[in-house]
């Protein structure tokens, strides 16, 4: 069986999902996750595009060992040159360099001629080699391109040095057929393709994204890049997960096989949807809530009988387990500490102790603690930069009914050290405890979106709340959780604010760039 290398581009591709800002410890925190996976290779950002990606980069490429990591650039000397110094300490530096090929994108966002495109391509790959072991080249919307002019410049890249070739369908415009036939064509018309490794992208605008990759697989890709979940621009990328089970489910038809550890693609899909903000919806293929739950009594009476007449994907093949309770009250540090490891979280001295202490007031209010409940606990401690003075909730209190005006009192630490406090009313008491909020914080603040969501079941279970804020012009996610709802939403939006500080004084401001 053939071996299928998978590419991820969730820290690069998936981060340009509107509304998506990750920082470089949560970056980090998913790259950790993404090796546990078994990614062949990670895109791990743009580090021409600001500092804070280029910082989160080189840090990715110095911890991650097991899993090579590349960076994107254009066809540009500069980008190339910063990649090269965000990922010379990686154990296989890797370059990821793109030029849009069709004629749509040469005319009117290159302007340049096709034999113009064709130099600029092979003086850029050149110019990595002296560099990168191993540089991928893309043809940015391969699918609209002329072919004969697309075997032309693949030949050539491959000649000045480039040892992956990239058939993005960008648009997401392609059907199965169509982008399967560009690939055939390709490994028999260019005479040096056995030299590089062929690979595609497939965006999912048109719902078409997993069928067109494996279409490209079946005519010679031996490389599929994507995301995790399927987030990305527009209607996102090719969900990895979804290919890699169906190449697994029906190995009768696909003779593909792939390195990722299956059993780990629900705590890798949890927590990309956690911190991006991107929650999964009920019904998404593999990983989806209802993707093991049946409704109808036929189909229970079915899997009752046996599991295979209605499930074709066992829950524990994608490390879906029943909720159980593993810890209580009465459990020590020292059980705690091999339950954090066991979830694969590395923590200092400091931030285990943090935990923990959060771990026990958590079993004071809450019966049974679940691997869900402490997934979120370590993932905040884990992700926190609590290291720069920031707005800290010291109380609040909401007070709502049907029959009265909902009225928030706020009081903060701001930070520098003050205490404000405020009350203001609305609509509902979440209004009325952001507007209490905003009239406390400084910045100009405008809410985009808030989410408020079950971690788990039960009247006990955590709620966790995502917000997206524009402060000052700049998009800011945030996110919070507590045993009660409106403390999850004052965490997160205090959250937002917060991360925004952090952002300020890094300089780490995001451009989203294609």
């Amino acid at each position: 069986m053939s071996e299928i290398k998978i590419f991820d581009t969730t820290l690069r591709d998936g981060e340009q999902s509107p509304g998506v800002n990750l920082n470089q410890l949560e970056k980090l925190e998913i790259a950790k996750q993404l090796e546990r996976f078994g990614i062949d290779r990670m895109e791990a950002g743009f580090p021409a595009s600001s500092k804070g990606d280029f910082n989160a980069v080189k840090t990715i490429a110095e911890t991650i060992r097991d899993t090579s990591v590349t960076g994107l650039a254009r066809a540009v000397k500069s980008d190339i040159d910063a990649c090269w110094e965000a990922l010379k300490g990686a154990p296989e530096p890797c370059l990821h360099v793109f030029l849009a090929t069709s004629p749509i994108h040469m005319t009117y966002k290159l302007k340049k001629s096709p034999e113009q495109v064709i130099n600029t391509a092979v003086d850029m790959v050149s110019y990595a080699r002296q560099k990168f072991p191993q540089v991928e080249w893309s043809a940015e919307d391969a699918s609209r391109s002329d072919l004969e002019f697309l075997a032309q410049i693949i030949e050539q890249v491959i000649d000045a040095g480039a040892t992956v070739i990239n058939l993005p369908d960008t648009v997401g415009y392609a059907t199965p057929a169509e982008y399967g036939n560009m690939f055939r064509y390709i490994t028999e018309t260019v005479p040096n393709i056995d030299r590089v490794r062929l690979s595609c992208h497939c965006h999912n605008d048109l719902g078409l994204a997993v069928a067109n990759s494996i279409a490209a697989v079946e005519n010679g890709a031996t490389q599929v890049e994507g995301t995790v979940n399927g987030i990305g621009e527009r209607a996102g990328n090719v969900a990895l997960e979804e290919v890699a089970v169906a190449l697994k489910i029906r190995s009768d038809h696909y003779p593909y096989t792939t390195n990722l550890k299956l059993n780990e693609t629900k705590r890798t899909s949890d927590l990309v949807a956690k911190l991006t903000g991107m929650y999964v919806q009920a019904n998404k293929a593999v990983i989806g809530r209802n993707a093991f739950a049946h409704e109808s009594g036929i189909h229970q009476d079915g899997v009752l009988k046996h599991a295979s007449t209605y499930e074709i994907i066992t829950p524990e093949m994608v490390g879906v387990s029943s909720n159980t309770l593993f810890l209580g009250k009465h459990s020590g540090r020292h059980a705690f500490k091999d339950k954090v490891q066991e979830l694969g979280y590395e923590l200092s001295d400091e931030k285990l102790q943090e935990a923990f202490n959060l771990f026990k007031l958590l079993t004071d209010r809450k019966k049974e603690v679940t691997d869900d409940d402490l997934f979120t606990i370590l993932t905040e401690i884990q992700t926190d930069t609590s290291k720069v003075d920031k707005y800290q909730l010291e109380m609040f209190q909401v007070q709502y009914g049907t029959t009265n005006i909902p009225t928030a009192t706020v009081k903060l630490k701001s930070p520098a050290g003050e205490t404000l406090q405020a009350a203001c009313t609305g609509q509902g008491s979440v209004e009325a405890l952001y507007k209490t909020l905003d009239s406390l914080i400084k910045e100009d603040l405008h809410l985009v979106d808030y989410q408020l969501n079950s971690v788990g079941r039960g009247k006990d279970a955590l709620a966790e709340s995502h917000v997206q804020l524009v402060i000052n012009g700049d998009p800011m996610n945030g996110r919070g959780s507590a045993q009660d709802v409106i403390e999850a939403s004052a965490n997160a939006f205090l959250n937002a604010v917060n991360r925004y500080i952090v952002y300020q004084q890094t300089s780490n401001k995001k451009q989203a760039v294609k």
